[in-house]
Order: C-alpha cells, then structure tokens, then sequence
C-alpha cells in the first residue's frame, strides 16, 4: 500500500499530520511513541513575542467535542527557535510545519521570516483563522482583502512554502480562499475551529472566561468535509483538511472531497496516541475500499 504523498514539494511518508496546537512543539509526544511514523505535524501557533494567552478557565467540554479559549499562549519566537525547535531535532527527523499567529500583519512577516530560516521548518502555516484573540486571528481570515494583503507580505519576503489556515466562520469559504490562493498562497488548511461556548446551569455565567472560543472534535467533521469539497472545485492549490479527524476512514473521507493530507487535532487531546493509530490503521484502511496509492484518490468524490 503507498502512503506517500507529496505537499507543496515536500514529501511525506503519509498523509497524516497533527494540528497546531494539539501537538506541542513534538518532543512532549515522543515521549509516548515514535512521532517520525507521523507524515509530519504542525507546531504549537507562534507569535512574534511571547503570549500568556486567555485568562482561565479555557476549556469546556461539548457532547462530540470541546470548546478551548487558550489565545495562542507561547514563548515567542526566539524562543521556540532557541529552545524547542533543538528538543525536537533530537526526536524526530523530518521537515515540520511552522504555525505562526499575529495581531497585525507586519507580524506575521517577521515572524514567518525567521521561522523561514529554519532548517528544520519545511511549511510556514499562517493562522489567519483563530477565534480566541483579541486582534488578529479570525479577523485577518474573514475578509478578502485582508487576507490576502498578510499573504502577499509574507510570501514576498520568504522562500518556503507559505499555507494559510482558514476560518470556517464565513459566509462563503471558496472567497477567502481564492483571494488567498490570488495573494500567492502554496496552500490551504481548512478548517480551524468554529466559534461557540456553554453556559454554566449553576452560576448562570460562559463557562470559558473568554466567554466564546473555537469549537472543534467529530462534530464539526462534516462542516470541514463540505468546505473542503467547495474550496478544491475553487482553487488550484493543495489543500490540508482538517476539521474533527479522529480515524483512518476520516483521512480517506478528506481527501475524497480534495485534501492532500489531514490534520488530526482534538482527538489528540482525549487520545494522545491517536495519530499513531491512525497511522496504523491507514493501509488495512486502504485495502479494505481498494485503494492502492492513497495520493491518487484525492478529489475522488469530484
């Protein structure tokens, strides 16, 4: 069974990753397994300077899911590259995806020109998409203009592949993701969370002190899977599907609709060992619906 694909040039050694943010920076995962069995994953979002994040409480369960208001909490740039990004050399070997946040867009330049530097830094993933910032974020991802005025900064300064994370809270995706894909974008991961929040019954008050933040888990898998079918009839650029992926099937379900590779976020956090199951369980999956080079099957259900 062939489980390579090939994403903006680089190859993977399958088409599974981990999401931004559920991940870390890698080596907190090693401990538990071998993370080069993964294709690659995506690093914990970075910001220029170093972020606290949102006031607690942050989390909130749903039925299907949970809702997190973390607000980008890192240590800032210098940092992850002084710092993390050495731990994680030692543990795993192949080429990882760069999440980089921001509050205006010459952040998002700075910070993707350094990260662009990086050796180790195959993908520059900007997070125009997170719901749980105050500036930046979502607001940068839910108008085309915007959008693609922070991807033609960063894309005219870097010389790495540049992918750009989308909100699901819009009106019509297959926009952003044109003005994105015109501003020059490599690629596209979709989707990020979509905005909710729970109501505590015995205080009567937003469970998160944020009082919304993104919803995401098996729920909102068939929101991703439809914006990913929409935006791959839209554009001529790769797509990261994302969205609620918590088994092999759902990796072969999002690259019928047209992703090339699959995050897996939430359910990494109830099951830390997840990606590795699904790694696991990706060829016996392939076999099972005969299919003998999973890179061939993307787009299938167009």
């Amino acid at each position: 069974m062939g489980t390579e694909v090939i994403l903006c040039g680089e190859r993977l050694d399958n088409p599974v990753m981990a999401a931004s943010g559920t991940f870390g920076y890698g080596y907190e995962m090693a401990r538990l397994y071998d993370i080069n069995c993964l294709g690659t994953f995506s690093f914990k979002g970075t910001t220029l300077k170093p972020r606290y994040g949102n006031p607690l409480p942050r989390i909130a369960e749903c039925p299907g899911g949970m809702i997190n208001s973390i607000g980008m909490q890192n240590p800032g740039v210098e940092a992850v590259i002084e710092e993390e990004l050495p731990k994680l050399a030692k543990c795993l070997h192949k080429k990882i995806m760069a999440n980089i946040g921001g509050d205006s867009e010459e952040e998002y330049v700075l910070t993707a020109e350094k990260l662009d530097k990086c050796p180790q830094v195959g993908w520059l993933e900007l997070n125009l998409s997170c719901p749980n910032v105050a500036r930046g974020g979502m607001a940068m991802g839910t108008d085309e203009r915007t959008a693609a005025s922070v991807v033609a900064a960063v894309k005219e300064r870097v010389k790495k592949p540049v992918i750009v994370k989308l909100s699901p809270n819009v009106t019509d995706i297959t926009a952003i993701a044109r003005a994105c894909e015109g501003a020059g974008a490599d690629g596209l991961t979709l989707i990020n969370t979509l905005l909710g929040m729970r109501i505590d019954l015995k205080t009567r008050k937003p469970v998160t002190a944020n009082k919304m933040g993104g919803f995401s888990g098996p729920a909102i898998f068939p929101v991703a899977l439809r914006m990913i079918y929409q935006v791959y009839e839209a554009v001529d650029i790769p797509i990261v599907g994302a969205g609620g992926v918590s088994t092999a099937s759902d990796v072969i379900e999002m690259l019928l609709a047209g992703a090339t590779a699959v995050q897996v976020g939430a359910s990494n956090l109830t099951d830390p060992w997840a990606c590795r199951n699904i790694v696991r369980d990706l060829p016996e999956e392939m076999k099972k619906y005969g299919i003998d080079e999973i890179r061939d099957i993307t787009g299938g259900a167009h």
